[in-house]
């Protein structure tokens, strides 16, 4: 292999072998899969394949090693080599026979049909693929079949050629040989599986509906049944005075109709004017998604709308076509029947499946949002409106009949509407320089994407709140039945609540970019965390949001771990016992010296409140967090880490650090730890020390002193609180997606540290010699993760501005 490559530059020849070797474990566990390939190629190269379509060949050996030598290494070599020849012959033979039906019943499709064929590997791909979903859990094997099923059947509904009913008869293949060959998984999916499914499965077929138009469009060759919608964006050469002069002799009425739709057809302008309805269509399946309720009626009403004007147009076109001069979207070939009723079949299947499906659209809209977007979107409405007559007006001259504000005036509705659905109804004028062009074409452009913007923002923004009172119910909960060391975070503002059919128990949340991300454990009595967490995971399912715990303990890990979900440590909780605490030995040498060197600087330590302390002492201490946040050149983290907003809370306790002229050195806040209805523990939160001329040990002196103090009071032990990212003892990572998101968070927390230090932070925390407990984020669906991590950095940077996220960018790359 080394001569071979002789006339390759060393760097080539040694990346050549470090490819070579990577890949070798691959070849060696998928020998199917690699011999497979390599017929492939030598096919493509034996036939000139290869050459003329190099890309489909790159494509299918990427698709060979992302998705057949896992499906091989799964199910075992001889059941891959059965299927993969099993889906290739029997894909073909099927779209064989497909083609010979259609052709048989002369229903116009069989002529792509009976040319071209599959390159590549593909099908046997797509085939062992369907075949191999059948041992996985019930929540991938669900996607897999959907999306797959999905995407071959819009190809083949719209496209239509052969090697898409191939490809469809190759998957069909593999998920009936699934079960038989592989059987199936014991595993399922749980709690959120069944109708956030359901919801993308109705998503997903409303998408493809709208995207098969975009594919034909693009695509010259597609003769599928529904190819015929093409035809929506058609062209001319021929000018407005061209079309006039054509109508005006009166020859040809179809001709000048011809012309007449074509020119409302031709340009950029109508050409997007004509894509907005697919637009919308992909903002309104992103709303059923989420399990939006407004965007199920939204969808009802658009299908009706389809619906309606297919009928329109057949009844004109065959019932009146001698009146009208009837054409088809501009086209003089008119269709035949068939041709003009399979259209129409797909609104209707698509509107029977959405009633259907209906149980599980729940979700209400935000009222206040959407009173926000109606206004805007009518406002949008008026002020082009009033442009358009007022613009028309001035440019009259650029139009092929000169209007009046009363034409001007009945015109906007249709400047409104796709040039698709106005075939039936002849333009009063027509532009023919620049700027009446642009107000004729691109009105409706402006009007259509204000409304899906608005549309989108409607369907995206949640109808999450509480009730009021929740926030102190919830701190009655906390007195009463305790929880975790965070759980007096939950009472933080920003918070939302979810509370329990018992009334004992209760989740505190907030609702960023769809995920439903929990702060620290459910509170509750203790027998009751399993319900509470699948109580409310549910609740989330039913509102269309991604349910996340974060920064919870193992013992709301494991109950998530019985319920099949996935979970990764996020950070490290330092806590310390204070049943027989002495700061003695060599461990503490530290905190002796921050004591002893305070007692020589005249430095006590005093407990106080912030909301009831003097004004000379809270200005300090708001002078303090501003010098530290200015100094750490980078915005205030949040969520998890409070400020000073956060100290305004009657039952925080501050210790501060002054001296004789009652100067502040440092504060830190406590928050308390309840259990059956007593105080049991503190948890250390807000931590700022002054960073000129003041007393350099401050926090060392500040933990040392609240646990001495805390000590004598009674309670049983402080929490150090757990420092984001930072890990002392990392538990181990089980899975390949969840080892994965580890590394990911420590390569995160790596790059980090420079600005927040929260590797130092608890390395600090080491000093007071703590017990350590892993702190974790439990997921229901591995999918989401890149949603729930945008929540996630949204939510510690919640006001992250435009210049500061520039300004925190640069001090990563810099320092």
């Amino acid at each position: 292999m080394w001569v071979r490559m002789r006339g390759l530059g060393t760097r080539t020849r040694i990346r050549v072998v470090r490819v070579t070797n990577q890949l070798a474990p691959s070849v060696s566990a998928a020998p199917v899969c690699a011999l497979l390939l390599a017929a492939v190629w030598l096919s493509g190269v034996l036939t000139d394949g290869a050459a003329y379509n190099l890309p489909n060949y790159l494509v299918t050996t990427v698709l060979v090693f992302l998705v057949g030598a896992p499906v091989e290494r799964r199910v075992g070599s001889l059941r891959f080599a059965v299927g993969a020849i099993a889906a290739q012959v029997s894909g073909v033979a099927l779209g064989m026979s497909f083609a010979a039906l259609v052709g048989a019943f002369g229903l116009g499709w069989d002529g792509g049909l009976g040319t071209g064929g599959v390159i590549g590997g593909y099908a046997w791909i797509l085939g062992v693929l369907m075949m191999g979903s059948a041992s996985m859990r019930t929540l991938w094997r669900r996607r897999i079949r959907v999306g797959v099923l999905v995407l071959l059947v819009t190809m083949a509904l719209f496209r239509g050629l052969s090697q898409d009913v191939v490809l469809l008869g190759a998957a069909l293949t593999g998920l009936v040989l699934g079960p038989w060959m592989v059987g199936r998984s014991a595993g399922g999916a749980r709690l959120t599986g069944t109708r956030r499914e359901g919801r993308v499965l109705i998503a997903l077929i409303v998408a493809a509906s709208a995207l098969g138009q975009m594919f034909v469009a693009l695509d010259l060759h597609a003769v599928g049944p529904l190819a015929v919608l093409r035809d929506l964006f058609a062209g001319t050469e021929w000018t407005a005075a061209q079309v006039r002069d054509i109508c005006a002799s009166g020859i040809d009425p179809r001709e000048c109709r011809q012309g007449l739709l074509r020119l409302r057809l031709s340009g950029i302008g109508p050409t997007l004017l004509s894509v907005m309805p697919t637009l919308l269509l992909l903002v309104i399946a992103e709303g059923l998604r989420r399990g939006r309720r407004a965007a199920w009626c939204a969808a009802i009403v658009a299908y009706l709308v389809l619906i309606v004007v297919s009928v329109l147009n057949i009844v004109l076109r065959y019932v009146h076509a001698a009146d009208v001069g009837s054409v088809f979207y501009g086209s003089a070939e008119m269709p035949g029947l068939h041709e003009a009723v399979v259209p129409l079949l797909l609104p209707v299947a698509i509107v029977a499946v959405l009633l259907s499906m209906r149980r599980h659209f729940t979700v209400s809209i935000c009222v206040d949002t959407c009173r926000r977007v109606t206004t805007t979107v009518l406002a949008t409405a008026t002020g082009l409106a009033i442009a358009y007559v007022a613009l028309g007006v001035a440019a009259r001259q650029g139009f092929d009949r000169t209007p009046t504000v009363p034409a001007l005036l009945a015109d906007v509705p249709e400047r409104l509407v796709p040039p698709v659905y106005l075939q039936w109804l002849d333009p009063g004028f027509l532009p023919t320089d620049t700027i009446t062009t642009l107000l004729f074409e691109w009105t409706g452009v402006v009007f259509w994407a204000a409304a899906g913007v608005g549309l989108l923002k409607v369907f995206v923004t949640s109808a999450v709140g509480s009730r009021p009172g929740a926030a102190e119910r919830a701190r009655e909960l906390i007195r009463g039945t305790g929880g975790s060391s965070l759980s007096w975070m939950t009472t933080w503002r920003g918070n939302h609540y979810w509370f329990g059919e018992d009334g004992e128990s209760f989740v505190a949340y907030r609702v960023i970019s769809g995920v439903a991300l929990t702060t620290g454990d459910p509170v509750g009595p203790a027998g009751s965390l399993r319900n509470t967490v699948i109580a409310f995971a549910e609740y989330c399912t039913d509102n269309g949001w991604i349910p996340c715990f974060y920064s919870v303990t193992a013992e709301v890990r494991a109950v998530t771990d019985t319920l099949g979900w996935g979970s990764v440590q996020v950070a490290e909780e330092s806590v310390l016992p204070l049943g027989e605490l002495a700061f003695t030995g060599k461990s503490f040498q530290d905190v002796r010296t921050a004591l002893n060197r305070a007692r020589k600087c005249g430095i006590t330590a005093e407990w106080m409140s912030y909301p009831s302390a003097p004004w000379v002492i809270t200005d300090q201490i708001a002078a303090i967090s501003q010098e530290w946040v200015s100094d750490k050149d980078a915005p205030e983290m949040g969520f998890t880490l409070g400020g000073l907003g956060e100290l305004d809370d009657s039952e925080v306790r501050c210790l501060i650090a002054v001296d004789e002229h009652r100067t502040v050195h440092g504060v830190t806040s406590w928050l308390p730890v309840h259990r059956d209805g007593e105080i049991v523990g503190w948890t250390l939160d807000f931590m700022r020390r002054r960073s000129s001329e003041g007393f350099r040990p401050t926090m060392e002196f500040l933990i040392a002193s609240a646990a001495l103090l805390l000590q004598e009071e009674g309670a049983q032990f402080l929490s150090l609180s757990g420092a984001p990212l930072a890990k002392i003892n990392p538990v181990e990572d089980v899975g390949a997606m969840t080892a994965a998101l580890g590394k990911l968070l420590d390569v995160l927390a790596q790059v980090l540290e420079p600005v927040y230090g929260f590797r130092s932070l608890l390395a600090f925390k080491g000093k007071f010699q703590p017990r350590y407990e892993p702190m974790f984020m439990t997921y229901a669906d591995p999918a989401a993760l890149p949603s729930i991590g945008r929540a996630i950095a949204r939510a510690y940077l919640p006001n992250l501005s435009g210049r500061e996220g520039f300004q925190l960018v640069r001090t990563l790359v810099y320092r």
